[in-house]
């Protein structure tokens, strides 16, 4: 009986763990862009919050108003996140106002846009129009937890593909040197101010696209839509190099980012399952990346003084 109940309950829990994998992938693609910002130039950019909403709420206008095909309305989507990265690049490099206040100030301004972008409404449903999700669907038979699984590992690999081709480029190279030494780079002749707003704009044009995506797989578009994106995209970052910290190469640590994506909404999924209320996702999500982001330095510490004590045996000896 104790049996038969516990594969109930995992049975049951099946659908929505689906779901969250899919979710996750989705959601991983907007983590690549908090990586960029994150662990390259050690900025935690917060216009991802109105990014991520801004190509949901273009995807979605251009789809419904304007009968535009979805995966061009992708595009626009993309290129609306890159315009976005674009300001707050300018305000930090040119008016040379602090990263994360530049990115606060275009996260504000953002929550206007997105309302002028859908006309003044605050949601807008997709249920009756085609989308690249219920395209998959229509052809395969699958799901819609399965199809946005399908697309969301297709254009995962893709952007990752890219990431790690460009980021191997000179420009590429230059960026990455940027995060890790600013004045050795610039000393080499390198404008420091063009790759950090380059790097802003590669990672808002990722959570532009994010946020399109997610908008085609749960059909409709809402202003708040990306509130909490930078909380997610950390979580899932540190997650992810958890799991696949003994990883070196750049490639395994932009696929580590997804992963963390995935293990992420897995557990939400799984917490939500199990009972806890709906209206206390923020506090988890908050308590979460104050111990994922805890831990690490909690235990490089607890080794150092280990080090240091075993030495002074060692010594003492």
């Amino acid at each position: 009986m104790i049996t038969a109940s516990v594969l109930d309950i995992l049975s049951s829990m099946v659908p929505a763990l689906q779901g969250a994998v899919a979710q996750g992938v989705l959601w991983g693609i907007m983590v690549l862009g908090v990586y960029i910002t994150f662990r390259l130039l050690d900025i935690a950019d917060l216009t991802v919050d109105g990014s991520f909403a801004l190509g949901g709420c273009v995807c979605a206008v251009l789809v419904v108003k304007y009968n535009v095909n979805p995966v061009l309305a992708l595009l626009v989507a993309t290129i609306a996140g890159l315009l976005a990265g674009a300001i707050t690049g300018i305000l930090h490099t040119v008016f040379e106002i602090p990263a994360i206040l530049a990115g606060i100030l275009t996260q504000i301004a953002l929550w206007s846009i997105n309302l002028r972008v859908m006309g003044g409404k605050s949601n807008m449903p997709l249920l009756k129009v085609k989308t690249l999700i219920s395209s998959v669907v229509d052809m395969t038979g699958l799901t819609q937890s399965q199809a946005s699984l399908i697309v969301g590992i297709v254009v995962a690999i893709l952007m990752i593909v890219l990431l790690y081709w460009f980021f191997g480029t000179e420009i590429g190279s230059a960026l990455r040197a940027t995060g890790n030494n600013e004045d050795m780079i610039r000393a080499l002749g390198v404008n420091t101010k063009m790759t950090k707003l380059l790097a802003l704009m590669i990672s808002n044009g990722l959570v532009g696209l994010s946020g399109g995506l997610v908008c085609q797989s749960q059909k409709y578009a809402d202003i708040g839509m990306g509130t909490g994106a930078i909380v997610i995209g950390l979580a899932a970052i540190v997650i992810g190099e958890v799991l696949m910290g003994r990883l070196r190469s750049f490639g395994s640590k932009l696929t580590s980012a997804v992963v963390g994506a995935v293990v992420y909404f897995l557990i939400r999924a799984i917490v939500l399952q199990l009972g806890l209320s709906a209206n206390d996702m923020k506090l988890f999500s908050a308590v979460l990346v104050a111990l994922a982001l805890s831990i690490p330095v909690m235990i490089g510490k607890w080794k150092m003084n280990r080090a240091y004590s075993e030495d002074g045996e060692e010594e003492g000896c």
